[in-house]
């Protein structure tokens, strides 16, 4: 038997085993003889001890192709799948974003990717928009998110989950169940994905990608350059957006109150933690910081530029890059900057 189909037969055993759990809190008695252990503790032992062989119960689940990093340590979506699988047995508890107490089906979803450094909005709605579109279930990936809407009272999906791969899926259903593994009962409302596809090195490179280094005599080209292998962004990136924002002028001050090299606002910059918007070191830093998690988060150089511009809720209302003429030019110009650097 190969080990798609051990880590497959695996899957189904850990899903019946959580549904025994649903169901009163049935155990399962361990040959070793030290008492009862409970369905998320003894899937957990499986996961366990076949990664003891050298095996991973999430090698059949990665459709991205990725398979391990330096260390050893998992990525893409069966990255995803594993942290995901962390929280089986849990109780649905609304409002919930505890691995220890419990969660609710949005705040499963963000505390995953949270973990992996993936900054997802709180709501099912809004992470149902975040990333990029998947065009149906054939296309669908382990680690993309399945959503749906059930209710005409709420506007956009109501209920997400983690596709993990085999038609299936991990989700905090409702009050009174616990999260699980269960097949996929319909075809989703939404399906939108966040980690970067297969053979992108790093979700920062989505498109609009360039090279490292600035061009000599750039000013603040040190900065630039170290906070773009900090933060895995291509220092161009940095160097054009500083350009567009101040024209490199670290004492800049818009007529909105965006201050420094970067334009920090006074808010943006606080939650950076930034203490101080017209020191260049800070506001770089701050600012690749911001530009990496929207990134992430939007999938794209061109969405996180648009969302650096006119904030995410723009991106995230319009799906895309906001039909704000300022906006639009923006990008156009950031991008335009870029690719005469490459």
């Amino acid at each position: 038997m190969s080990v798609s189909d051990v880590t497959a037969r695996i899957a189904q055993i850990q899903a019946q085993l959580v549904q025994l759990g649903d169901t009163g809190g049935a155990t399962t008695t361990a040959s070793t003889g030290t008492g009862t252990t409970s369905a998320s503790e003894f899937a957990s032992a499986l996961d366990s001890s076949l990664a003891a062989v050298g095996g991973s119960t999430d090698s059949s689940f990665d459709g991205a192709g990725a398979t391990a990093a330096a260390g050893g340590a998992s990525t893409g979506g069966s990255a995803v799948v594993a942290e995901a699988r962390k929280y089986l047995g849990l109780p649905y508890v609304w409002g919930g974003e505890s691995i220890t107490k419990g969660v609710d089906c949005s705040g499963l979803v963000q505390s995953v990717y949270k973990t992996l450094g993936y900054d997802l909005p709180r709501l099912s709605a809004d992470q149902a928009r975040s990333g990029r579109k998947v065009e149906s279930m054939a296309q669908a990936q382990p680690g993309d998110l399945i959503a749906w809407n059930n209710s005409s009272r709420n506007s956009g999906a109501d209920h997400i989950a983690i596709y993990i791969g085999d038609g299936k899926m991990i989700e905090a259903p409702r009050t009174g169940l616990k999260v699980r593994i269960v097949d996929v009962p319909s075809t989703p409302d939404y399906i939108r994905r966040v980690l970067p596809d297969s053979g992108v090195a790093s979700a920062s490179r989505v498109s609009g990608a360039a090279p490292a280094r600035v061009a000599a005599g750039t000013p603040y080209a040190n900065l630039f350059s170290s906070a773009a292998a900090k933060y895995d962004l291509p220092a161009t990136l940095l160097s054009a957006v500083a350009k567009q924002e101040s024209g490199y002028n670290p004492r800049a001050v818009s007529p909105a109150g965006a201050q420094g090299l970067m334009q920090l606002m006074p808010g943006t910059a606080k939650g950076l933690g930034v203490t101080n918007s017209f020191d260049p070191a800070q506001a770089v830093d701050g600012a690749a910081r911001m530009l990496r998690d929207l990134t992430r988060r939007f999938g794209s150089t061109e969405l996180a530029l648009a969302a650096y511009n006119a904030g995410p809720g723009a991106v995230l209302k319009y799906n895309g890059v906001p039909p704000y003429p300022e906006t639009q030019r923006y990008v156009r110009n950031v991008m335009s900057m870029m690719k005469a650097a490459s």
